[in-house]
């Protein structure tokens, strides 16, 4: 696997970490895979591939969409929640007065 420079990956050689630790063909595994993460990791990786790093900042935008989205939700939310609250003392108040009106409304 080539590196953003177009150099090789580090190969496997006799007596390297993981061939001759007791684990064989398991830690063959494991070198390999720790170097793959490597070369992925390097600085300068993701600029090989512009279409990757447009689409991430698609999503980023997204992301941002969809957080500014639930802010406003969750505000809308608190909001009706107290309208709805309000509403509820309100007609409250209305049916005790309606049920006291009549009583004292007589001359």
């Amino acid at each position: 696997m080539s590196g953003p420079n177009g150099d090789l990956g580090m190969p496997v050689e006799a007596g390297a970490e993981g061939e001759d630790d007791g684990f064989g063909e398991a830690g063959m595994w494991a070198l390999a895979t720790k170097q793959l993460l490597q070369e992925v990791q390097r600085p300068g990786t993701w600029q090989d591939f512009p279409e990757y790093a447009a689409i991430n900042s698609m999503l980023d935008q997204i992301n941002s969409c969809l957080d500014h989205l639930e802010e406003k939700n969750d505000h809308l939310h608190a909001r009706l929640q107290e309208l709805l609250e309000s509403n509820r003392q309100t007609r409250l108040e209305f049916q005790q007065q309606l049920g006291e009106d009549p009583s004292d409304a007589s001359p």
